[in-house]
């Protein structure tokens, strides 16, 4: 890797971090932000399920940014509107105005998300694992950073301010992002760089679904966790440290997969074992959640952790070209991050039913056999005869040329 690709990671690094403290900051907070605004359970699981559903939506608009803006312009344009929607709850913070930078938050993040793969893609070639790898862990630090540093926050500044500081590092990445030169890339020959429809294409569906359901269990943990721990009688910033160090698993995980991923060109057997420690992990926040805290955390944090970006890093698998790659990711983010939104949003109609979340934590073990299931399909040898296939004319059979 190049100085100047060294300095684009750093970079693309600092947008990540900004990309989750919007949601991850509120799980400690939920009580308090419920009583100030008075939302239900529901309700409160609207304010992670909203971005995350408009970062789905707006992930398909990806393709449309980049011709619009660049990827430059569009990357300053999404953490711009996640450094708005953070300084804008200092001020605007009862329900309307907690749903509505809930959205412009997810917007922002959704126009990152769409960009950021297929800029990786082109920036780093056969690093692309590595830089992913970096990136998303880097998404997963600073939802730790969030919730571990929430409810300290705010008993010395307030709610608002600290949900409205997040505002601050996304103005420096924002910064950095438009002075830091991209790195130089080779030349590459003439391609038909038009858009590839992926509607038709099972596999693309079957990324998706598994992208869904596997970022579903991270938007239920990111919601929940913190306010299922409180109604376990655990202090608010127990609570906290518990989905900080959950968090901080998945960092670990993250970094562990950025760096053996080179190793495994088969991704299933990597795939299977995560997936295993998060099915685990599961069992134990069911069974006896507070006497096997120390077991459930780290295991569902790395099998989280690591499913992430695996379930990218398989996505890109399946496209050489930088732009198609881009599309590719898009489609499977749109879609998948619509999925996993409904998690937080059924978990709090749980949770004001049956004024606990095990039920939530049964559905989402149920998903993981699933997603054990489907991770046995995605052998190299499929994604290289459904880029050879010269029987569909377009979307995923379509992404390499015969």
């Amino acid at each position: 890797m190049t100085k100047r690709q060294g300095l684009a990671l750093v970079v693309i690094v600092l947008l990540a971090l900004n990309l989750r403290p919007v949601m991850a900051g509120l799980g400690p907070l939920l009580d308090i932000i419920e009583h100030a605004t008075g939302i239900s359970s529901a309700g409160a699981g609207m304010l992670t399920t909203l971005p995350i559903f408009l970062m789905g939506l707006g992930a398909f608009a990806g393709r449309r940014i980049r011709r619009l803006f660049g990827e430059r312009r569009g990357g300053a344009l999404g953490i711009a509107l996640v450094a708005l929607a953070c300084a804008s709850r200092l001020a605007w913070n009862d329900k309307t105005g907690m749903f509505l930078t809930a959205a412009t938050a997810g917007l922002g993040i959704a126009i990152v998300q769409g960009l950021v793969p297929g800029i990786i893609k082109q920036w780093f070639g056969a690093a692309t694992g590595r830089a992913m790898g970096l990136y998303t862990t880097g998404i997963m630090g600073g939802a730790a950073l969030a919730a571990a540093t929430a409810a300290g926050l705010s008993r010395l500044i307030g709610w608002q301010a600290t949900l409205a500081i997040w505002s601050l590092p996304a103005l420096f990445a924002l910064v950095c992002w438009l002075v830091v030169p991209a790195p130089e890339t080779p030349a590459r020959p003439n391609q038909d760089h038009t858009h590839k429809s992926f509607w038709r294409s099972r596999r693309a569906w079957l990324l998706m679904l598994f992208f869904g359901i596997g970022t579903g269990a991270y938007t239920l943990v990111l919601a929940w966790l913190p306010p299922f721990y409180m109604g376990l009688g655990q202090s608010r910033d127990m609570s906290g440290y518990l989905l900080a160090g959950l968090t901080l698993a998945e960092v670990v995980a993250g970094l562990g997969v950025s760096t053996l991923i080179g190793r495994f060109p088969d991704r299933r057997g990597p795939l299977i074992a995560v997936l295993l420690c998060l099915l685990i992990g599961l069992a134990c926040l069911i069974l006896a959640p507070v006497s096997l805290a120390l077991a459930a955390i780290p295991l569902i944090g790395v099998g989280i952790g690591a499913l992430f970006p695996l379930s990218l890093i398989i996505t890109l698998d399946h496209a050489d070209d930088p732009a198609v790659a881009g599309d590719l990711a898009a489609f499977v983010q749109g879609g998948g991050y619509m999925i996993a939104s409904a998690m937080p949003f059924i978990a709090g109609l749980i949770r004001d039913r049956f004024a606990d979340l095990s039920q939530a934590w049964g559905l989402m073990a149920a998903g993981v056999v699933v997603l054990i299931a489907m991770a046995l399909r995605f052998s190299p040898t499929s994604a290289r005869k459904m880029s050879r296939s010269p029987t569909k004319p377009s979307g995923v059979g379509a992404l390499h040329p015969p």
